[in-house]
């Protein structure tokens, strides 16, 4: 009876003793506001982005939509009108948006429109739909009072556009180190628009995600694709679950590069699950890009590039790729930006 009474005894003050420690642990702090980016290209758009937040009350979802705005603007090969054509030497647009709410918009393959972001924007805030595509999208961009823009291309993705019919092939090319980029200019867009010996140009996405003063999240995605790609294929960018996520009470992730492996995991969903078990956003990243990899290593290495970020609820930031040569870039006050070189698979 004693032995009895002294293990209930042990017990009860044992949990006493866990219920102590869960009640006075130190909570974690919110890093706050902070904006992180696809890319060197994102010190620029997480400028435009924090221009938002600076304010006590800017919400993350105006942040990520004006910073995406922001590269919209520029003539670049990746993201906008002035990006690479497809095989039929017609620019097309994805692009979407999602908030802390689980509102979430998109639009696809839309040619014409100068801000895709804000049309996905529109589309979540005034349709019942998720995702508009083609025509639709552009007569509804227009309907909102977007203007039609004249089709025509750019200099610098006319000129890609004539070297690559010389030879009409598709063969995407994985990104290029920052430093191995003679043409990069700071500000001027993703590895800013280089002619590579193929003719071809580098394709990428910018991706953003904010965290607001309130605590809040939200994200963006926008590009113009793979240049000379198949007329009507869409990536990652405007399907959420894939090239972007946000789960207020967990996190949010997007990526960028090939777009079509980053479907076949739902990655930046992916990501946001392993972050809601524990994991930090880095780990979370990593472990996606092991799914990823583990599908065709031998492709994964020699043949594309995936990168993801991430961000979760505490404004702790992480980013992973499967080839080197991604960075990423991290503002958390006006006039601080830093690009980051990702950690990848392989090396």
């Amino acid at each position: 009876m004693n032995n009895r009474r002294k293990f209930l005894n042990r017990s009860l003050l044992g949990l006493a003793t866990m219920s102590f420690s869960k009640s006075f642990a130190a909570p974690k702090v919110k890093k706050k506001p902070i904006v992180i980016s696809t890319w060197d290209s994102g010190i620029p758009v997480n400028e435009a982005a924090m221009e938002v937040l600076k304010n006590t009350n800017g919400r993350a979802l105006d942040a990520v939509e004006k910073g995406a705005n922001n590269i919209e603007d520029t003539i670049n090969c990746c993201v906008g009108l002035g990006g690479n054509p497809d095989r039929e030497g017609r620019v097309t647009l994805d692009a979407s948006i999602m908030d802390d709410k689980m509102n979430c918009g998109g639009v696809a393959f839309m040619e014409n429109i100068k801000h895709p972001i804000s049309v996905a924007r529109k589309v979540m805030e005034d349709t019942p739909h998720v995702l508009l595509v083609g025509d639709g999208a552009r007569q509804f961009a227009i309907e909102k009072g977007f203007v039609a823009e004249p089709d025509v291309l750019s200099k610098d993705a006319q000129k890609a556009y004539d070297n690559w019919l010389k030879k009409s092939e598709y063969k995407p090319v994985k990104n290029i180190e920052l430093q191995q980029n003679k043409a990069f200019q700071k500000g001027s867009g993703p590895f800013a628009p280089q002619m590579l010996e193929n003719g071809d140009f580098n394709h990428d996405t910018m991706a953003l995600l904010a965290l607001d003063n309130s605590g809040n999240l939200s994200g963006a995605c926008t590009t113009s694709g793979m240049g000379f790609k198949m007329r009507g294929r869409v990536g990652d960018s405007p399907i959420i679950g894939a090239g972007l996520y946000v789960d207020n009470e967990v996190g949010a992730c997007t990526s960028s590069g090939q777009g079509e492996e980053v479907v076949r995991i739902a990655g930046s969903h992916l990501v946001v699950e392993f972050m809601r078990q524990g994991k930090s956003p880095e780990m979370a990243c990593k472990m996606a890009i092991e799914r990823l990899v583990k599908i065709n290593p031998k492709k994964a290495k020699e043949e594309f590039q995936v990168g993801f970020i991430a961000l979760n609820k505490y404004g702790e930031y992480g980013a992973f790729a499967i080839n080197p040569g991604f960075v990423f870039s991290v503002t958390t006050a006006p006039g601080n930006g830093k690009v980051i070189k990702a950690k990848s698979y392989f090396n």
